[in-house]
């Protein structure tokens, strides 16, 4: 690994979920900063350095007192929500150097923080994923910390051949690697696209025929459309139609598809925070359903997570091994390109 890290770190990342951050502050580490998360007062999240000025305790070990400041567990030193000493018992707290404080914006039901230079941290760069408060779709997620680096899990997120392989008893199938996929730019996006014309449905997609009241057993028209967003945001269109119906454009009654999300944030060069889960647009306010669904894509995703966490020891025991690339890795290389030239313009 290079010694720069191999993250832009002037842009949005998921830091944690907004039920994450309740009456207790939460540390995390992002983009290799320790960073303690917790409400004010008025139930505004704010992020600030993990490391207390008196004695370099975690802040995070403490907690929020009736006045929304964070108090540090060691020796009591109150810290408000700019990183800024306000008062500590029988000192002068105010003279204290305080620590940095971090742009902070909850949407989705996520909290997002920007751990670059705050000057630039404009709202209006989170992406907008606008069914997440469309009461028409349904969401359904969880979080894996997952020791490998954020690079490999775009990698593997963005050419879903693995599936026959890592995922053969649930959504994987042959005639994924039958059909070679298509991959290229769409603006600031990088899109592989994939599609399958008369197969037989998967288990997993088998079940989806089911909740969506369409017999599972007959031939279907599958698709897989990854979407990248720098840094690390992947939204994957996924589903199945009755064949013949036109696929991804069949009508409603006769298909089951949703959007697998993926939110991707560095913790370390060999670890990441990944935030998973599924929205659909049929059946949305089915919670049972939700639930299942959810249950069945966090045993999928633990798959990959076995896997890639091998393939990170792999690596770093092997750092000058070359590895090939090949057509099905089309996704994952301009997904790096767009990466290394965001990180050129933040290091020129």
């Amino acid at each position: 690994m290079s010694t720069q890290q191999s993250w832009p770190k002037n842009t949005w990342y998921v830091a944690c979920t907004s039920d994450e951050v309740n009456s207790k502050p939460l540390g995390r580490q992002i983009c290799g900063e320790r960073m303690v998360f917790y409400r004010t007062q008025g139930n505004k999240a704010v992020a600030i350095a993990d490391f207390c000025p008196h004695r370099g305790a975690p802040l995070s070990l403490g907690f929020v007192n009736e006045q929304g400041d964070l108090v540090c567990g060691y020796h009591g030193l109150v810290m408000n929500c700019d990183g800024n000493c306000k008062s500590m018992p029988g000192q002068r707290a105010q003279a204290f150097p305080g620590v940095r404080s971090y742009p902070v914006e909850e949407r989705y039901g996520f909290i997002w923080v920007w751990a670059g230079d705050a000057a630039l941290a404009d709202p209006d760069l989170i992406p907008d994923f606008n069914w997440f408060d469309d009461p028409e779709w349904a969401y359904g997620g969880g979080l894996y910390h997952i020791n490998c680096n954020y690079r490999l899990m775009i990698d593997n997120l963005m050419d879903l051949t693995h599936e026959t392989y890592v995922h053969a008893t649930s959504i994987g199938q042959p005639e994924i690697e039958e059909q070679p996929p298509e991959s290229f730019k769409d603006g600031d996006t990088v899109v592989t696209r994939r599609t399958m014309e008369k197969i037989p449905a998967p288990p997993f997609w088998q079940n989806a025929l089911r909740f969506n009241d369409l017999d599972p057993d007959v031939p279907v028209d599958r698709w897989q459309i990854s979407r990248f967003t720098p840094p690390s945001h992947i939204m994957i269109e996924v589903g199945v139609a009755h064949a013949g119906h036109g696929g991804y454009n069949a009508p409603a009654d006769k298909k089951a598809s949703s959007i697998v999300v993926d939110f991707i944030t560095p913790e370390t060069e060999t670890s990441i925070w990944y935030f998973w889960g599924m929205a659909r647009n049929f059946k949305p306010h089915d919670t049972a359903l939700t639930e299942t669904i959810r249950e069945g894509q966090g045993k999928i995703f633990a798959e990959d997570l076995d896997m890639l966490e091998a393939q990170q020891r792999n690596l770093l025991e092997n750092p000058d091994r070359p590895l090939l690339k090949l057509n099905i890795d089309g996704g994952g290389v301009l997904a790096r390109r767009m990466l290394d030239k965001i990180l050129a313009a933040e290091h020129p």
